[in-house]
């Protein structure tokens, strides 16, 4: 790791590790006593850790059902880990038992949902929706205060103090995503979970949101896990980005190293389905195949299957982290050096 990368990780306010979450999807129990049936049980993340410095955004990346999104929700309380340590400012959630000891660490800890037209309430006006973390938490009491902190949240996030008496459905994508943002730092946390933000918006929206978000984070200090699926936001906004597939952390490095420098095969595999614009010329290829089931994951390495690197330990044995200049990588071809250079076309 660079010299400025230890130095981060030494002030780390988030740490996740060896996370797993199971989810029982087995047919009712009558069912399964009369036809013989065991139970099911699908492995929705598998055994992933890492570390987010105070102040910076580690974003997760992958296909649709690798898990990104159940590791935000097991983060931020919405489900129990099956499995592992979840560890805020030095405080273990799991180790949190009564509401006096949970309460100061979920108010430092928000989460800002993919849809704006599910995550409010179309029966509140926008003043209640922003105010309701603040008396939740007992911030304020004061009517005349939470009303000008309301104000002064729907300001900082590019509206107006006026808009808190509309309703929901009075505004754009955008705006209500500005709310559920201004909702989120009512409780002035120091930790945002942002579940795909911005992948129900507009492009040109998308832009706005992002580099609000990253204002916000220059001037509140604030750290950010940030979940999507689009390569171009993720490079955008990320000092760390990890990279997932079928529950499992495959790549995690500093942003610009990892998509300069490509290691683990999937990796490599995303980045060149991105369009050359440049028109380079050099070897692409292209992601094949489908992701397979996390009821029955393949053994050894979830994407053996798919990978054209893959050999006989890879089908057998899962790879264990390997240290690299900007992270880590989890893979037996760069483990063992007979992984290409990127470009390359494989035999």
């Amino acid at each position: 790791m660079s010299e400025a990368m230890v130095q981060e990780q030494a002030d780390v306010l988030v740490e996740v590790e060896g996370l797993a979450k199971l989810f029982d999807v087995s047919p009712p129990l009558l069912n399964r006593l009369l036809q013989g049936q065991k139970r099911v049980l699908l492995s929705a993340v598998d055994d992933v850790s890492f570390r987010i410095p105070r102040g910076k955004t580690f974003s997760l990346v992958g296909e649709s059902g690798c898990g990104k999104s159940t590791v935000a929700r097991l983060v931020v309380g919405l489900h129990g880990p099956t499995r592992g340590r979840i560890v805020i400012d030095g405080a273990d959630l799991a180790k949190l038992r009564t509401q006096a000891e949970i309460a100061p660490v979920r108010r430092r800890l928000q989460m800002i949902f993919q849809d704006p037209y599910a995550s409010l309430n179309p029966r509140w006006r926008v003043a209640g929706i922003i105010a309701e973390p603040i008396r939740a938490h007992r911030i304020l009491s004061d009517r005349k205060a939470i009303a000008a902190r309301v104000g002064e949240l729907l300001e900082q996030v590019g509206l107006a103090a006026a808009d808190g008496e509309k309703f929901p459905h009075e505004f754009s994508g955008g705006q209500r995503q500005r709310i559920s943002i201004a909702r989120a730092l009512a409780s002035n946390p120091e930790f945002l979970v942002c579940d795909e933000p911005t992948s129900a918006l507009d492009v040109s929206v998308q832009a706005q949101i992002l580099n609000l978000m990253k204002s916000l984070q220059r001037e509140l200090g604030l750290t950010y896990l940030f979940i999507s699926h689009d390569l171009a936001v993720v490079y955008h906004i990320s000092d760390f980005v990890g990279v997932m597939y079928l529950g499992r952390l495959v790549e995690w490095g500093e942003a610009k190293a990892l998509f300069a420098r490509p290691q683990h095969p999937y990796t490599r595999m995303l980045l060149d389905a991105i369009p050359d614009l440049e028109m380079t010329g050099r070897a692409r290829i292209p992601v094949a195949g489908e992701v397979p089931s996390p009821i029955a994951p393949p053994p050894g390495c979830h994407f053996h299957p798919r990978c054209p690197f893959a050999e006989a330990r890879c089908r057998r044995e899962a790879p264990k982290p390997l240290a690299t200049a900007a992270g880590e990588v989890s893979c037996h071809a760069v483990e063992e050096g007979r992984l290409p250079p990127r470009g390359a076309v494989p035999r």
